[in-house]
């Protein structure tokens, strides 16, 4: 019989090189790996999210957390597995004006804070963490978007969301001044040249990171491993097959490392144990029990912030095969 052919995008990160590559496939499916962006190109374009959620451009498709729950409350044909194929801090990501008189947290209330989108998983995260974790009130921030929502929502009565005018870049807003701070899944271009006028809104945000990370005992989850529904239900056991070569092709990424030499990074072997020692052997875990509370808390930012209008539970979101992982 033979092999299903199915197109899965991501993006291209050491974690995906073995699937890239072609070292590490999935059983049982003639699968054809696209690198496909986000915020950024790669080799078969970007806008990775929009093109699975609104046109099913791609069968299988690393998606955002925050897009997938709103699709999933809308009963939208897709299914995940239990696979986190990007995670981020908030914290290293929110980026401020130096000129905006902001030394703290509580002083982003009132500001102009610029978003990819309000739903993007990063601004999700960022808008939940500061007030779950530094009582700065969402609610009380003039938020400004660079796009259009991927999932359609009606905002939350009261909450104050700008849509720049089309050629208008954050990163330049920030940088002037028109908005006061930025969250975003990317650092601004103006920051990675070394702008005098932006800087992070934590002075030390590894510490940040770390502290995080001790209270909450978690690397928050940014993306997820999507199917179109009607590929689960012609080969329900391509859930399986397909997690596994993740688990694999995680697991030949970390030996990469073995070799002081594999990054261009003079200390990258220093990196990589000073990381385990901080976080453990594996701060990126697949499947269910090892992420419920991760998944937990962002369902609960997504609800409060008006993006799902009702509680899901951690087993709706994945594919039946997963659900004891």
């Amino acid at each position: 019989m033979a092999k299903a052919k199915l197109t899965m995008a991501l993006s291209h990160y050491d974690r995906h090189i073995p699937l890239l590559d072609g070292s590490v496939q999935a059983e049982g499916v003639d699968l054809t790996v696209l690198e496909v962006g986000q915020s950024h190109p790669l080799k078969h374009g970007q806008d990775r999210h929009e093109r699975m959620l609104q046109k099913e451009e791609f069968d299988i498709c690393e998606l955002s957390l925050s897009s997938y729950l709103m699709a999933k409350s809308r009963a939208m044909p897709f299914t995940a597995i239990p696979v986190f194929p990007r995670r981020l801090f908030s914290l290293s990501q929110m980026w401020v004006n130096a000129d905006a008189r902001i030394s703290s947290a509580d002083d982003l209330v009132g500001k102009k804070v610029g978003l990819s989108t309000f739903q993007t998983t990063l601004s999700v995260l960022a808008k939940g963490d500061l007030q779950s974790q530094y009582n700065v009130p969402w609610r009380k921030i003039d938020w400004v978007v660079s796009k259009e929502e991927a999932v359609a929502f009606e905002p939350e009565a009261g909450v104050h969301i700008e849509l720049v005018a089309p050629g208008k870049k954050l990163g330049v807003m920030l940088e002037q001044g028109e908005i006061a701070a930025l969250m975003v899944p990317h650092p601004p271009q103006q920051a990675l040249r070394g702008s005098p006028k932006i800087r992070r809104l934590f002075a030390d945000p590894k510490k940040e990171e770390m502290n995080y990370f001790q209270r909450n005992g978690y690397y928050p989850i940014m993306h997820v491993v999507a199917f179109k529904n009607e590929i689960l239900k012609r080969e329900p056991a391509l859930a399986l097959a397909v997690m596994t070569a993740f688990d694999q092709a995680k697991q030949a990424c970390m030996a990469y490392y073995d070799d002081p030499n594999w990054s261009r990074f003079v200390w990258g072997r220093h990196l990589f144990e000073e990381e385990r020692k901080a976080f453990g052997d594996d701060p990126w875990p697949h499947g269910i029990k090892k992420n419920r509370a991760n998944l937990e808390r962002f369902i609960g930012y997504s609800i409060d912030q008006g993006l799902i209008n009702k509680k899901l539970d951690v087993e709706e979101l994945f594919a039946s095969s997963t659900l004891n992982s």
